[in-house]
């Protein structure tokens, strides 16, 4: 009786875990399987059945029509694609080389450096939003994708540095002192060996600054809220399409916008996912 009884504990706590796992996939899931049908759905149909399946002969497709078209949504989209790209580009490479420099040299400073980077980390963005504006002002890079990729870019460089130095660290050393006697100067040897082993690294800091620039409403709401509206980006022209009608929101192209901004980060998440887990397993636990 005594040898069975761990085995009852285990099966029982595991099943627990199991049920808890189980209601918060629910949790999450439902309220976007709830989304993507009513974007198929009329106004009339959310507020009557809201929780209703559409009518499969009544299916409204032009709901991501007219989200694309009337709403500007189509020029919105293509912005956060160049904004996302750009930036998530610069953090990558900006942060692979800030991280490798404060991993492999020993520098008085690089540690002090290092903990500069990481307190980029603590400090909330609101509390740069009145300096930041003036600033971005003074230079004319308000309503600009420039002005708001510079903004992402220096905003995600602590997470990137924080991620990647302590991927750097845990590679061998041997390889870059082999790469060096082969023939390799400082930068080809980052260039050519290091880098490239740092993949699973490299795509963890992606797969984040993709997800959170792709949706991030409040730098783009501060520097892009003026101007003739056509450098805005999808979180922007989320809230354009809540207000397209002066006296009514269209809440089934509102659901439209909602799956067509939702769909990208779902395709990125489920192509990386594995790269994202050992990178963080790999990289991030070692720093």
């Amino acid at each position: 009786m005594s040898a069975t009884r761990p085995e009852n504990r285990f099966r029982v706590s595991r099943a627990l875990v199991g049920a808890v796992l189980a209601g918060y996939a629910a949790w999450v899931v439902l309220p976007m399987v709830w989304m993507a049908y009513s974007s198929l759905k009329p106004d009339r149909e959310i507020f009557r059945e809201p929780f209703a399946l559409p009518s499969a002969g009544n299916l409204q497709f032009e709901n991501y029509g007219r989200a694309w078209r009337e709403a500007r949504f189509g020029d919105y989209f293509l912005n956060s694609v160049l904004v996302t790209t750009a930036s998530v580009a610069a953090i990558v490479l900006l942060g692979a080389m800030a991280g490798y420099a404060l991993s492999r040299f020993r520098h008085p400073a690089g540690r002090a450096v290092f903990w500069l980077f990481l307190a980029g980390l603590t400090v909330p963005a609101q509390l740069a939003m009145v300096p930041l504006f003036f600033e971005m002002r003074g230079l004319g890079l308000l309503n600009s994708r420039v002005g708001l990729i510079l903004v992402y870019t220096a905003n995600g460089l602590p997470f990137a540095v924080f991620i990647l130095a302590g991927f750097f660290k845990s590679l061998p050393r041997s390889l870059y002192e082999a790469a060096v006697v082969d023939g390799c100067n400082e930068f080809s040897a980052f260039w050519r060996v290091l880098l490239p082993l740092a993949r699973p690294g490299l795509v963890t800091v992606a797969i984040f600054q993709f997800i959170g620039i792709w949706k991030e409403y409040f730098f783009a709401f501060l520097l892009m809220n003026g101007g003739d509206g056509s450098a805005r980006t999808l979180p922007l022209g989320l809230a354009n399409l809540a207000i397209t009608s002066q006296y009514h929101t269209d809440y089934g192209m509102l659901f439209a916008g909602l799956v067509l901004v939702t769909v990208p980060i779902l395709i990125v998440y489920v192509a990386l996912q594995k790269h994202l887990i050992k990178g963080i397993t790999a990289g991030a636990l070692k720093g």
